[in-house]
């Protein structure tokens, strides 16, 4: 999964998350013995699924999982890096230029301050939230051809049941689900990919869409956009 000449840049990543990640409470210190298994490699497969060459946001990149893997795996990929809290920006940064990653940008905000701003060919994210809300503050970063492509449990199946609303409401294509890492890890990684029905029609601020062909707009009470703004991740 590792290039033998970026196996030392995933080796001293892992060592500072065992380290100042842990000192800093980006991960828990039972995490340390096992971020090669849980953490850094079901990541780094993550890239199975991403065409190369393009551009790629993480949002609530918390400590830089799995964006900073994937930049170190595929230094062909431009990565950002979204979080909304200091001390994990303040870390991100640090890691970025400990290990050299010119690929890769680290910006201090919520993933709905960029919207309308910036297009990404993906959008990933990991644990982050459930699926709906995903899909509210990824989808705006979303290119036309572009897809969002997270990580997620055995959960998924419910939510995209759960979130047929909000896929429906943004104008988004059927969810595809995989395993990643089969024959590669013991324990495969899940993931969902989405991308627009329509590439055409993909607009900032969305073009508004009939509710159920009766031709009324579907549109978000402000409540709603309230509970749409990410929360801190991970």
């Amino acid at each position: 999964m590792f290039a033998s000449d970026r196996l030392p840049l995933a080796e001293r990543y892992a060592e500072l998350l065992a380290t100042d990640g842990v000192v800093r409470g980006l991960i828990g210190p039972r995490e340390a013995p096992r971020l090669w298994d849980r953490h850094v490699l079901n990541c780094a497969v993550l890239g199975e699924w991403i065409d190369e060459g393009v551009e790629v946001c993480d949002i609530g990149s918390g400590a830089g999982l799995p964006g900073i893997v994937l930049a170190i795996a595929r230094p062909d990929l431009c990565v950002t890096l979204v979080e909304p809290l200091l001390r994990r920006t303040t870390f991100l940064t640090e890691v970025v230029e400990e290990l050299g990653l010119d690929t890769v940008t680290v910006v201090r905000g919520r993933a709905d301050s960029l919207h309308g701003e910036r297009r990404f060919d993906v959008v990933t994210s990991r644990a982050v939230a459930p699926l709906g809300r995903l899909l509210e503050w990824s989808m705006p970063l979303v290119a036309p051809e572009g897809a969002l492509v997270a990580m997620k449990g055995s959960s998924v199946v419910e939510e995209i049941a759960e979130a047929r609303p909000v896929l429906e409401a943004l104008g988004c294509a059927e969810p595809v689900i995989r395993e990643l890492g089969t024959g590669v890890l013991e324990e495969t990684t899940g993931a969902v990919r989405v991308s627009w029905a329509d590439p055409a029609a993909v607009s900032w601020p969305p073009a508004a869409r009939s509710n159920r062909g009766s031709g009324a707009p579907a549109a978000r009470s402000a409540k709603a956009r309230r509970r749409g703004r990410p929360r801190p991740a991970r």
